[in-house]
């Protein structure tokens, strides 16, 4: 991984993609149900979604992941085609329904956590079937007060 200034990353790349938003809300706490409908579409320039078919966005609903610094009402920006390693933030399918959490391998055993000490442990292995979706890439935020913003 190299290091970039923000016009070598932008150098070229003024191309716009269009990456799916999915679900109603993508639980970042215990598991809960999520539709599998488009929501919408957010455009970014190609070199954040450089694999747009392979990139989606989900609202994130909750506070498990504060500390990978994913909060409630954050927009995650997943892409399916990177290798999900330890420590990866993830989205995977637990017993059919979306959430969000850290990946951890040590050895052969994979869990899913929590990135929130305040919750209780979490591990695929608890659960009957569990697949990862796909790498968090990163999140966006909102900085100034949403109460007066429409959605």
């Amino acid at each position: 991984m190299g290091v970039y200034r923000i016009g070598e990353l932008a150098a070229g790349s003024d191309a716009l993609v269009h990456v799916p938003i999915l679900g109603q809300a993508l639980c970042a706490g215990f598991p809960s149900p999520a539709d599998d409908f488009l929501e919408g579409a957010l455009e970014l320039p190609r070199w954040l979604a450089p694999n747009p078919p392979a990139t989606f966005a989900w609202n994130i609903s909750g506070d498990s992941m504060r500390g990978a610094g994913i909060f409630d009402r954050d927009l995650a920006v997943v892409d399916r085609s990177l290798k999900a390693g330890h420590g990866s933030v993830v989205v995977a399918a637990v017993d059919g329904e979306m959430s969000i959490k850290r990946l951890q391998i040590e050895g052969n055993v994979a869990r899913l956590a929590f990135d929130n000490p305040d919750l209780p442990a979490f591990a695929v292995e608890e659960m009957t079937a569990g697949e990862v979706w796909g790498v968090v890439r990163f999140s966006i935020r909102w900085h100034i007060a949403r109460a007066g913003l429409v959605r």
